[in-house]
């Protein structure tokens, strides 16, 4: 990086994602080329896989969603990488990742678990930072339309399917947990704020429910943006359009909450299309009227990967989206 470049990327916009899962994970690698100034919020309401074993045994908030983050904004050697990725293939340790078990070892000797996120922030010289959205030890209930609950985030997907029936509202247990000190200073000096990619109901709309985070986005002078996704989910968003995402947002939220989405216009290979059909997923509809309606401006982009075998957003041409919107927007252009 030149020098010129790397003043650039020093000084570069202060953004704050809100979110969890590979959503968040591929927005933070697209947007590390462009500034250092990049704080993750993320869920912590994960009870399944290898995150949910690990929570029960050693009573902390489940490593998953921060491993993904921290592996997306790290700096370190390719072998690194591979090491945090790798799952165990058998015995006790079956399905386990190094970078869950890493983090769970830091919480040992650590103070509380943000400390262990900060520690291990360090030794993979990530760039910007993390703060898990509460500590406090939640899980996430679904109500259903037709009445009926669950509770757990892994068995959402499930029971909706059994159910055959809508997702209305989701909560936490308990409700409006206490969240990290350090989230409100975050919101109200940002330059930007997104929501999203990713699991609408199990990912992005947790975050929501934590004590002041959605009032202290709504009363922040950043602009905020809901990134939508590509495809409608199994087992969480089946059938839902652009405005129905966004509305399911405002329900757990507040008014105003969101200023700008942007929406994928690049279409879906037909390859992958066959693929998401079987499963009863679909491309979002952009019901661009209704969005608007909800007072929110609709931008369409096209972001999705060229490479991937899932219909998924590229991180290159996500991060280089969100700068642009930026730029277009800012008093004054950074790059």
């Amino acid at each position: 990086m030149d020098e010129k470049k790397k003043a650039r990327w020093e000084n570069g916009p202060r953004i704050v994602t809100i979110g969890g899962g590979h959503g968040l994970s591929a927005l933070l690698r697209g947007l590390k080329q462009y500034t250092r100034n990049v704080t993750a919020i993320v869920t912590v309401a994960d009870d399944g896989g290898g995150s949910g074993v690990l929570r029960s045994d050693l009573n902390m908030p489940p490593p998953g969603d921060i491993r993904n983050c921290m592996q997306a904004l790290a700096n370190t050697e390719p072998v690194m990488e591979q090491l945090l990725e790798y799952r165990f293939p058998e015995g006790r340790l079956r399905g386990q990742s190094f970078g869950n078990l890493l983090l769970a070892a830091l919480n040992g000797i650590s103070g509380s678990f943000d400390e262990a996120v900060a520690k291990m922030s360090q030794v993979l010289a990530i760039t910007g930072r993390i703060l898990p959205v509460t500590t406090e030890n939640v899980l996430l209930e679904a109500t259903f339309e037709n009445g009926a609950a669950v509770l757990g985030e892994s068995k959402i997907a499930a029971e909706k399917k059994a159910q055959d029936s809508r997702i209305l509202r989701v909560r936490l247990q308990p409700e409006r947990p206490k969240a990290q000190p350090d989230i409100f200073d975050t919101l109200r000096d940002a330059d930007l704020i997104l929501l999203g990619p990713g699991s609408l109901y199990t990912s992005v709309i947790p975050n929501l429910l934590v004590d002041g985070v959605a009032r202290a986005i709504r009363e922040s002078a950043a602009p905020a943006v809901y990134i939508g996704n590509i495809m409608t989910q199994d087992g969480e968003t089946e059938g839902m359009t652009l405005s129905d995402h966004v509305s399911a947002l405002l329900d757990h939220s507040c008014p105003g909450l969101v200023d700008i989405c942007i929406a994928n216009c690049a279409p879906v290979p037909p390859e992958l299309l066959e693929r998401y059909w079987e499963e009863g997923a679909e491309p979002i509809r952009v019901d661009r009227e209704k969005v608007e309606a909800l007072g929110v401006e609709v931008v369409e982009r096209p972001m999705i990967s060229g490479s991937s075998q899932y219909a998924r957003h590229s991180p290159e041409v996500l991060g280089r989206t969100v700068m642009e919107l930026y730029e277009e927007r800012a008093d004054t252009k950074i790059f």
